[in-house]
């Protein structure tokens, strides 16, 4: 069944990637008043990246198995598992832009100045470069499925894509881990 039109696959996709991207800039630039959002305890921001890094997890998790199922041909249980990866992604960024806006920006790096340019900031600097190639590629993949029947997705370039978009995902969301990690745990 298809979802939508085969012709509006890649314009959809540019539209959805640049409002996408927009938001996630604009948020991260400061651009979106704090009072654009509800107010929550400091608790719950405080639990916020302790969540998303769960989500990050339970990601890397679906898409590998969304990966293992389609090798081993098993398509339904391959959709299953990278819808559930795209709603994860789309969990972890609502509740990283929320927490994002609502506190006003991005948290600082609280380690020492030598590991923030060395390590912190390089890192930092692929996981947002891929993360933000991902989006059109998850975006295309992802319409190009709902727009063809099973049967003829093969004569697409749905698996091409959608290999680039989940070896990207998955290097992205695993150095989001290691942020996390700098940021939370080692200091």
């Amino acid at each position: 069944m298809e979802y939508v039109s085969r012709e509006r696959v890649a314009p959809l996709t540019a539209i959805l990637s640049v409002v996408s991207l927009a938001v996630v800039f604009a948020a991260a630039g400061g651009r979106v008043p704090p009072s654009t959002v509800p107010a929550a305890p400091e608790w719950v921001l405080d639990a916020i990246p302790h969540v998303n890094v769960a989500i990050s997890g339970a990601a890397i998790g679906t898409i590998t198995l969304g990966w293992r199922a389609i090798r081993r041909g098993n398509v339904a249980r391959h959709r299953l598992a990278m819808l559930g990866s795209f709603g994860l992604f789309a969990s972890f960024l609502t509740l990283y832009l929320y927490r994002l806006v609502a506190t006003g920006g991005a948290q600082p790096f609280p380690g020492p100045d030598i590991v923030y340019q060395f390590v912190y900031l390089p890192i930092l600097a692929v996981h947002i470069l891929l993360a933000i190639v991902c989006i059109p590629l998850v975006y295309y993949a992802l319409l190009l499925a709902s727009a063809y029947p099973i049967e003829e997705l093969p004569r697409t370039s749905h698996a091409r894509f959608g290999r680039y978009a989940a070896s990207l995902w998955l290097v992205s969301f695993s150095l989001g881990i290691v942020v996390y990690i700098l940021l939370h745990v080692v200091y």
